[in-house]
């Protein structure tokens, strides 16, 4: 029994060879005990048991450092099927494959190729892993050996102290990310590998032993998990700049729940995370969205859109929900009243509200919800993005007054779209846009704003435009006789005016006519003020006489109603104040 003892030991067979001890010790030894070389075999005994203990502990010391190198594979693969199972391409949750590398060169005295390190590795895998499960490809053997062996030994509560000291310091390493974890999307692999690696090794630990771990130590260990993984998740993810890289990132973690909720981790708290950078991943849409939005003001030409062709045509109302029936029956070329950046515009925000949806999916949250979000999100891209790349550009220097008018024609277009946008949204997302519940889009008040906002700078542009005309007025004070005619620089003024009121054929009336009778004013008191400058000494008669020629030629354009709706004598109300100067209260 000795003999058989000794072998066992050699052949590192522990548990055996502790059986074999007990059999020796309690059993053979004792029928003998009056040779003294019993004696010799019982203080072996002592020494052999030691061996044991140690001998197990070292197999399990080696076990948990190897353990460590492998989890990530583990965690891969169990990755991998999870994929799988729902249809998705297991290569995306995977690591891409190494290089194989050259072998090294032989050694030049020996002639041998010397082993690699991954050759002198201990391997825990076991054969035909391609059709195992992430648990079945480790061999857990030397853990239960060295567990029954220590429990034999009296020393369980030992084996256990030790096993989970030496794990959960594990679980703190593979908790800790890289660095630059943020920077791609196998930063993010690699990180989730190891810890669904190592939470599959403990869970097969549960099931398989008793009482080694227990169901509150792990679910204690993985809430101490949880906490970190969302922790280092919210800061790297803030990190990260790119729509792309974002959505694939919540692809990998709705994967990393779908693993873990298969072992039976509770994953809610990482389900609110990714509510959490859905919002930040809208942020980082809208930045992008207002690039878009300005790249495209910048290549509009702010003149309404001219098609020869019926492609044409179709092309715009296919992408932008705008009807006339006018310029349906009219030949080509045709030509609708808004510029291109408007079709352009709606079919972004349409963009946008699409890349939105594409994060809200399997995010666990009702088609309500989601619908929500939608809006929301919308709303901000609207009120937020838009309108202050609208702001922006009817503010920017040099902008001139056919842009303004233009930028105005087109915002009215856009708010009458917003019922589309509406009408998009319910059906992408399947909730009635008549739904109590359902948030309103405030695009049409920010159209509405910003076509204010567009008019005010209308009536500043011509006002400052008629400046411009008026400081060519050089009227000769001390002139004996008038011309006989207006001056030349308010015939040019008249001129531009006519020209420019036709163009606001597509304005609102109101504006129209509030920019017409704003521009008449304008004039009114400039002339005045010309007459009341205090550089101004004397006025001649023939000097009074030229600026009523000028007055006159004013209320002729006024009568002539550039702009339709005033009520007759109305337009020409705006000189009757210059008309109380003493030498122009005459007309004609």
């Amino acid at each position: 029994m000795y003999g058989k003892l000794k072998k066992q030991m050699d052949c590192k067979r522990y548990y055996p060879a502790l059986k074999t001890l007990e059999q020796l010790e309690h059993t053979y030894l004792p029928r003998v005990s009056e040779y003294r070389f019993t004696k010799v075999m019982y203080d072996q005994i002592v020494r052999l048991r030691d061996g044991i203990k140690e001998a197990s502990m070292s197999d399990l010391k080696d076990f948990l450092e190897n353990i460590r190198k492998y989890s990530s594979k583990i965690g891969e693969v169990a990755m991998q099927h999870v994929a799988d199972q729902h249809g998705l391409d297991p290569t995306f949750v995977s690591m891409p494959e190494k290089k194989r590398k050259a072998p090294p060169p032989p050694n030049p005295f020996t002639g041998e190729a010397e082993a690699t390190v991954t050759d002198q590795e201990t391997n825990i895998y076991k054969d035909g892993d391609e059709e195992l499960s992430a648990q079945e490809l480790v061999d857990f053997s030397p853990v239960y050996r060295c567990w029954h062996i220590y429990n034999v030994l009296g020393a369980g509560e030992e084996f256990e102290s030790y096993y989970r000291k030496q794990r959960k310091k594990q679980a703190k390493l593979c908790l800790q990310p890289a660095t630059n974890m943020h920077e791609t999307l196998d930063g993010y692999k690699k990180y989730f590998h190891e810890i669904i690696g190592f939470f599959v090794v403990e869970d097969n630990i549960l099931h398989t032993t008793t009482g080694l771990i227990t169901s509150g130590y792990l679910d204690e260990l993985w809430e101490m998990a949880l906490s970190k993984i969302v922790a280092v998740l919210r800061t790297h993810s803030a990190y990260c700049t790119d729509p792309s890289l974002m959505l694939d990132i919540k692809i990998l973690i709705i994967f990393f729940c779908h693993t873990l909720e298969g072992y039976g981790f509770p994953v809610t708290r990482l389900y609110g995370l990714l509510i959490e950078i859905r919002d930040q991943y809208n942020e980082i849409l809208m930045k992008r969205w207002k690039n878009t939005f300005m790249d495209i003001f910048e290549d509009d030409n702010y003149t309404p859109i001219t098609l020869h062709y019926q492609a044409e045509y179709t092309a715009i109302v296919t992408i932008f929900p705008f009807k006339d029936e006018f310029v349906e029956k009219s030949p080509f070329p045709k030509r609708f009243p808004f510029s291109e950046f408007v079709p352009r515009v709606y079919q972004q925000v349409k963009e946008y509200i699409y890349a939105c949806l594409k994060f809200s999916e399997d995010l666990n949250l009702s088609q309500a919800e989601i619908d929500d979000m939608v809006r929301k999100s919308t709303n901000f891209l609207l009120t937020r993005t838009l309108s202050g790349c609208l702001s922006s550009l009817i503010r920017r220097p040099g902008l001139g007054l056919a842009q303004l008018i233009q930028i105005a024609i087109n915002t009215e277009y856009l708010e009458i779209a917003c019922i589309h946008l509406e009408e998009f949204i319910s059906s992408i997302t399947g909730i009635s846009r008549e739904a109590t519940h359902v948030a309103k889009l405030q695009g049409k008040s920010m159209f509405k704003d910003a076509r204010s906002h567009a008019e005010q700078q209308i009536y500043l542009a011509l006002n400052h435009k008629i400046d411009e005309f008026m400081e060519l007025a050089n009227y000769e004070w001390t002139l004996v006789e008038s011309k006989g005619h207006a001056s030349g620089y308010l015939m040019d003024l008249v001129a531009f005016l006519q020209s420019t009121f036709m163009s606001f054929t597509n304005l609102p009336d109101k504006v129209a006519q509030t920019a017409c009778m704003s521009a008449c004013k304008h004039i009114a008191e400039s002339i005045t003020n010309l007459l009341l400058d205090h550089d101004t000494k004397i006025l001649s008669a023939g000097a009074i006489q030229q600026v009523n020629l000028d007055v006159i030629q004013c209320e002729q354009f006024a009568s002539l109603e550039p702009v339709p709706g005033f009520t007759v004598g109305a337009l020409q109300m705006t000189f009757s104040e210059l008309r109380q100067i003493p030498g122009l209260g005459h007309v004609g």
